[in-house]
């Protein structure tokens, strides 16, 4: 063994031996060059051993006839590796770490130092090492990412595959089994992490861990290493939520449309080399379209906030068709679960002129659509629940959470002067009908686009307004759109006609009420007559009864009365009611009066109001005269 002086010393862009004895080997890495001798190497390496044998019978290598030259471009872990190597054959002290013993393993590999060629030789030594990092989490996160500078010499010592093995191992484990620190901030601990008792200082009790616990440190390894480790833990049945929790975490991280926070924020450990947030819009896109495609297929592992997100991104940064059509398929099938402000994607695009992209929007709805379509008729295996034996379908909820949306996202972007009538008409239409319990929202957004775009004709108008039911308006919206001047003439007749019809039918069932209660014949509204003692405590509520009844009847009369003067308000610009009902194809069917039998008085009678029949041009319809379409 060679025992002088061994001492390594630099001068410039050269190492030198302070042996004592002169080099006799110059051996070049890339532009730093050793100045060694020939007997530490070839006691450990054969390969160096070959080299330093064919170059004895090579004059025009060497400088004189007493020194040769090698050069070794293409070492694993280039010239720093190589002082390491050059120092374990002169027998100096070096520390092997998780930073260094990967390019080290590789590098012996290349050399073949070999137990043949000496006894604890560098490969052996190295081995033994990395089988210790691999039974510490943050050494083998250490040790991936040194992977990329020798990646293929890594590769084919199984030194990336192992080092991913382990670490999808103890990210699947229970964490009881398995407590390390997390991106080595818990690795010294503090004073104020330890617990003293009579002068003693012990160690705290571990510390119940989140699922996520893992999602920060794998974050700092380059996207080719993390989606194998992604793989990786998904083969051995990892959770779908943790999986897409990591991919979102990751995204974020490097992704700046998707609030990316500093690193520095993230810990005192810095990661490798990588600056995705002041990179390429291309590497930010194949970034993007490498997450989307690693996210589980389950329905619900991400929240369609976060989808809707990751689709707004791809459209910024013009991802693939491939990536923004299955972005948006996931928020489509889960699209009861979205909110408004993250519906209004802007549109990219010098050559779009709406505001807001409503061809995605569209898309989306097709595909809630489609998948809703699809549950209704996936047969029960003759199993019926008993929701669906008395009537109610299961999917009503989702259709009509997803019609609310609609609704308003349509009120959003009617002001937009460049939205055109097909377009608007088209996504109000995906719907059916009885996905809306009411059409408020849809009479609200049709009244805004009306105000937005006054130059319609009246034909399109009443093509818009074909959208919605006039009678599932509710009393205020009714209200409103009977003072509403910009809809068709049409329309408005239409909501007072069924309001007229609503008013009778609910003046109607409190007759129908109040006679099964007082169980009089003629149907007045009267206390009911006994011949047996009646309790004081049960007239008193039979009274305060029929005097809510009163009241509730005088508020429909008033109601009734304000729609009588908007009628004769309409009549007096727009003709005669006779012209009016032949114009929208309603007949007057009279009736033959009867003569109705004398009702009997009492006490507690209550005279119905007389405006509780249609009235026709401010008259009682004494005919008893029904609109008929």
């Amino acid at each position: 063994m060679f025992t002088p002086n061994r001492n390594l010393t630099k001068d410039g862009q050269s190492w030198l031996c302070s042996s004592g004895l002169p080099s006799d080997i110059v051996i070049q890495v890339e532009e730093t060059s050793f100045h060694l001798h020939k007997f530490p190497l070839l006691s450990r390496s054969r390969a160096l051993e070959n080299l330093i044998g064919d170059s004895s019978d090579d004059e025009r290598k060497g400088v004189d006839n007493n020194r040769c030259v090698l050069q070794l471009h293409d070492l694993p872990g280039r010239a720093k590796t190589f002082l390491l190597v050059a120092k374990f054959c002169y027998g100096v002290k070096m520390d092997l770490t998780a930073k260094n013993v990967v390019s080290l393993r590789c590098a012996a590999e290349y050399l073949e130092m070999y137990e043949e060629n000496g006894e604890g030789n560098l490969v052996t030594q190295t081995e033994t090492f990395l089988n210790a990092v691999f039974a510490n989490w943050i050494d083998t996160i250490k040790a991936l990412e040194t992977c990329e500078e020798v990646l293929p010499h890594a590769e084919e010592l199984r030194v990336v595959s192992r080092c991913i093995d382990s670490l999808a191992l103890r990210a699947c484990s229970d964490q009881p089994l398995f407590i390390w620190p997390v991106s080595g901030r818990n690795a010294a601990q503090s004073p104020a992490s330890t617990l003293v008792w009579n002068g003693i200082r012990t160690a705290p009790k571990a510390q119940h861990m989140s699922e996520d616990w893992w999602y920060e440190d794998v974050s700092f390894l380059r996207l080719p290493l993390y989606k194998r480790l992604i793989l990786a833990v998904g083969s051995r049945g990892m959770k779908p939520e943790r999986i897409a929790g990591s991919l979102i975490f990751y995204a974020k991280k490097y992704l700046p449309l998707m609030g990316r926070q500093s690193n520095s924020q993230n810990g005192n450990r810095a990661g490798p080399q990588i600056n995705l947030s002041a990179s390429t819009e291309a590497d930010q896109r194949i970034l993007l379209e490498e997450i989307v495609e690693l996210l589980p297929d389950q329905k619900g592992v991400i929240s369609t906030k976060l989808l809707l997100k990751l689709l707004r991104t791809s459209l910024i940064l013009h991802a693939s068709q491939s990536c923004r059509e299955n972005l948006e398929k996931r928020v489509g099938t889960q699209l009861d679960q979205a909110v408004l402000v993250d519906l209004l994607i802007p549109s990219m695009g010098y050559s779009v002129e709406t505001l807001y992209d409503i061809d995605c929007v569209q898309r989306i709805l097709d595909h809630f659509m489609t998948v809703e379509k699809d549950a209704a008729d996936t047969p029960s295996n003759g199993v019926v629940d008993e929701e669906q034996f008395l009537g109610i379908s299961q999917s009503l909820s989702p259709l009509t959470l997803v019609a609310n949306l609609v609704d308003s996202y349509l009120a959003e972007v009617a002001p937009d002067v460049n939205l055109k009538l097909p377009k608007f008409q088209s996504l109000a239409a995906v719907l059916p009908p009885y996905s809306r319990q009411l059409d408020d929202g849809i009479y609200r957004a049709i009244d805004i686009y009306l105000k937005a775009h006054p130059w319609l004709t009246d034909s399109e108008r009443e093509q818009l307004c074909r959208l919605m039911n006039c009678e599932k308006l509710s009393l205020e919206a009714s209200t409103h759109a009977a003072q509403n001047e910009r809809l068709p003439l049409r329309v408005i007749v239409q909501v007072l006609f069924f309001e007229q019809l609503r008013l009778r039918t609910s003046v109607s069932n409190w007759f129908f009420v109040s006679d099964n209660d007082s169980q009089v014949p003629s149907g007045n509204l009267a206390l009911p007559r006994t011949e047996n003692t009646v309790q004081p405590a049960s007239g008193e509520n039979q009274i305060v009864r029929f005097d809510d009844m009163k009241e509730r009847v005088f508020e429909l009369e008033k109601e009734c009365m304000g729609m009588k003067e908007e009628i004769d308000r309409i009549m007096k610009t727009k003709g005669s009611w006779n012209s009016f009902f032949k114009l929208f194809g309603l007949k007057l069917k009279m009736k033959s009066s009867e003569p109705k039998a004398a009702k009997k008085k009492c006490s507690a009678e209550v005279v119905p109001p007389a405006a509780t029949t249609p009235l026709l041009n401010g008259k009682p319809d004494e005919a008893k005269g029904e609109l008929v379409h």
